[in-house]
This record gives structure tokens, sequence and C-alpha cells, in this order.
């Protein structure tokens, strides 16, 4: 990083220290702008943005005006194919990734292979030749490859981590995790690219590899087989027809009488209006589609049993169309148990117009989140061991998006935080470790038969799911 200067153009020219990391983006739909605004603002010190691309020029256009607005810098322009020359041109220490799943691997790939390092958003890719191509090339540049899973970093999957990590419930012997999405939040996959299987992975890859990666880190473990179920029960056209539903809109932002609860109107919300609605003459992109409607090809139902190397075993569900969002896990030990159970919303409400409000997932906006007497928006952490009364253990307060994690994950990738007891910084053998259980699950739901981890062709990334520790 150090002994170069910066010309008038961006370019990198040799001859003065640099002290800042120099970063590109690829992709700036809405889950890169938490990364722009964490440099432009915080991390403004140690970080800078150089450079980004994305296919859609009115995306740019829109995160470019919020830059000016605030008087931040802007970062030159390149094409998504011009990756490699970029981190050439820019002198390009790091690239984040948030592009689609799909895409992942050519730009990891790419990025290592031009020089930089790579930060990629869960997952970290969504098949098993994506995984050997990143393997491949991290072992052939020697550049690291960081995945951001921001739920460690929540202060209540610390807690839980710092109580499995002190042996107080005894050797690990099961685990029940049961996540909740909700007909806002669970139904917005089936809105959008997430709903096409061979961009997303379904969400046995996209959502859940956030699942098991907590459950490979809790239990410091790797996923050795895999059976899994589900289906396509709720969304889509078939059940709609089935259950009756009659004409539906093509989608939620347009003026019709068909428009229902499910419908989501992205002309209400500045963000979702400006960075799609409005950017959809560039490239057709529709992120409002209906999700009752043809095409989709993930399920929205899911189970799984999962077995690891060490013998503890996991027990999954995941529904996408709950009343409520957030998730329950029971962890069994040779000395007792401990239960984390978060409720991120307690019910989706509805607006005079008959649809539910802008803001879909309720761990990204927490204030937001409605809450009500029955079901409030909480946390409790409960551990009980054997022949003892149950405890509740205090969860530090966490402020921000999802639970806290998002400002905690982004200090440590833009400072750093030196040595941490809990290990939640992940790599790429991360991504692996969960990946890994979503690619045997959508084989298992192929072939109705249990998986095994190690039959997955995942080259030289298969070192990957040895246990850790």
């Amino acid at each position: 990083m150090g002994g170069d200067r910066v010309s008038g153009d961006g370019e990198r020219v040799e001859g003065a220290a640099v002290a800042r990391t120099r970063y590109a983006l690829v992709g700036t739909g809405s889950r890169a702008q938490m990364y722009i605004d964490a440099i432009a603002g915080p991390h403004a010190d140690v970080a800078e943005l150089v450079a980004w691309t994305d296919p859609n020029p009115g995306r740019l256009d829109w995160h470019e005006a919020r830059l000016r607005e605030r008087g931040a810098p802007v970062p030159a322009r390149f094409a998504p194919d011009d990756l490699a020359e970029a981190v050439a041109r820019f002198g390009v220490d790091r690239v984040i990734v948030t592009s689609p799943d799909f895409t992942h691997a050519g730009h990891v790939v790419t990025a290592l292979e031009a020089g930089a390092d790579a930060v990629v958003e869960k997952p970290l890719t969504t098949s098993e030749e994506g995984v050997r191509l990143i393997a491949d090339a991290a072992a052939r540049t020697g550049r690291s490859v960081t995945v951001t899973f921001n739920y460690r970093y929540s202060p209540r999957n610390s807690a839980l981590k710092e109580v499995l990590q002190s042996g107080r419930i005894g050797e690990i012997t099961s685990v029940h995790f049961e996540w909740l999405l909700d007909t806002s939040h669970g139904a917005d996959y089936f809105r959008r690219w997430h709903r096409e299987k061979d961009k997303s992975g379904g969400l046995l890859i996209h959502k859940a590899s956030h699942h098991f990666d907590l459950v490979n880190w809790w239990l410091a473990d790797a996923p050795a087989r895999v059976f899994a179920s589900g289906g396509l029960r709720f969304y889509g056209a078939a059940n709609a027809a089935r259950r009756g539903l009659g004409p539906r809109p093509a989608r939620g932002s347009e003026d019709s009488a068909l428009r229902d609860a499910f419908s989501l109107d992205l002309r209400d919300d500045p963000e979702l209006r400006g960075l799609y609605f409005e950017q959809e003459g560039h490239d057709g992109y529709l992120r409002d589609r209906d999700v009752f409607g043809e095409g989709i090809t993930i399920e929205d139902n899911l189970s799984l049993v999962v077995d690891y190397a060490r013998g503890a075993s996991m027990s999954y569900s995941l529904n996408a169309h709950s009343p409520w969002e957030g998730y329950v896990v029971g962890v069994n030990g040779t000395r007792g148990r401990a239960e984390l159970t978060v409720v991120e919303r307690g019910d989706v409400r509805l607006a005079a117009s008959g649809r539910p409000a802008a803001i879909v997932d309720p761990s990204a906006h927490p204030g937001a989140a409605a809450t009500g007497d029955a079901r409030p928006v909480a946390e409790r952490l409960v551990v009980q061991q054997h022949f003892e009364p149950a405890r509740e253990f205090e969860i530090p307060d966490g402020h921000g998006a999802h639970g806290g994690g998002d400002a905690q994950l982004l200090a440590e990738l833009f400072r750093g935080v030196g040595h941490d007891p809990l290990g939640r910084a992940a790599t790429w053998h991360d991504g692996v470790r969960s990946v890994a259980v979503g690619l045997a699950g959508n084989r298992s739901l192929t072939t109705g038969q249990a998986v095994r981890v190690g039959e997955l062709a995942l080259g030289p990334a298969s070192a990957a799911l040895a246990p850790q520790g």
C-alpha cells in the first residue's frame, strides 16, 4: 500500500505514501449501500472507494448523487467486464463484490488474479464449480477472500457463542434451529431475481448460508451429511390457482385494483424507487414481480437434518410466509441446554392502501419493525444446566442493522480489531462450509437421498470441510 501517490485521474503513481486502503465495488444494488456509506463516512480515514461498476448505469447515478450531497469523493466508473484492468489502473487493494449471487465466483476470481484481495457478500457462490474456481484462484495467487457474515457480529449470536465456547452446557449433541421469514421479507425473495434457482441457489444457498455459518461457527465444526425436504408450497402460480386467488397483477408498482397485501410498490420508498423503479429503462429488471406469478423455481418451505463431523446433528427449518419474523435456536449438550429466541418483527402491518409498508427486511431497519403486546420485538438467551434452574444471560445492546452486527463487521473489515477470542472474521473456508450445506441440501431435494458433503465436487476446497479448531 505504501510508496505510491495518486494522479488527478485516479491512477496510482509511484513515489509517495498512501495511508488508506483502496477499494473497488462490483454491484451497486441496495446491499452495496452499507459499504458505500461506511467508506464515505466513519471509515473514510482508512479506506477510499476509487472505482465502481454496475451493468445498470442508473444505479451508479443514484449513488453518485448521494455521495455528492454529502460532499464525499465520487469513484471512477468502469465496465463490469473490465475489473482486472480497473484493479491495475486504479491501484485497487481490495474488491468488494455485492453483485447477484451467481456472479460472485467470476468477480472474486478476476479480482484475485488481478492482484487484489476480495470481500464478498454471502453466499460465497451458488455452485460446486464456483467453489472450485475460488479455491483454485486463492491457492494460486495467495490473495485473501473475506465473506461478510454479519450475523456472527450480532451481540445475541456472539453471546450464544460465548456460552457454548465456555463449556457451560458441555459437549454439544444436537441443535434445533427454526428461522421464520414473514410475509413481507420472506415474500420479497419471490419478487426479484432470487426467485430463480439458477441465479440464487434457492433459499438454502442465498438466505440459509447465514444460518448454516452460524451453526458451523457456534459448534466449531463442519457439516458431514445433509438430508433435505421441502418445496414451493405457498408462493407461485400453481399454489395461487389451487387456493383460488384469481387474477393477479404482474407487478406491485402499478395502479391496479388487483394489488393486495403481497404487492410491493417501489414508488413508496425513496431507496427502492431510486435504485430500481427509476432505472428499469436501462436493463428491464423488475424488482416487484408478483409472488404468485409464473417462473418461480425456489422453495418456500425447507427442512434439513445435518450431521456434523464431530458427532452433533442439527434439525433446521425455514418458512418464508410466516406472520412474524425471527428465529429460535436450541442447543443441547451433555451438561444442559442453551436457548436463543429472537423476534425481529412481531407482525406485518398494512398501510391504508391495504399493502405493507416498504420496509421489507426488519433486521436491516430495526427501528421500523412492528411490535405488539403478545409478540414484542425481543431477544432472550436462557441457559439451563442439568439439575439446576434456568438462568437468563444478559445480551449486550446491539445498535443498528442486523442486531448490531453490521457496524461491528464493518469496523473489523476496514480497521481490524486485533485478537478476537470468538473468531468472528470469516474467510472463504467459512464460506465453503456454509454453502456446502446448501449445495448438499439442494442435491438431496433432487434425489430424495441423504448426501455426504464429501461427495460434492469441491476440488481443493474440500479441505475446508475438516472440523475447525
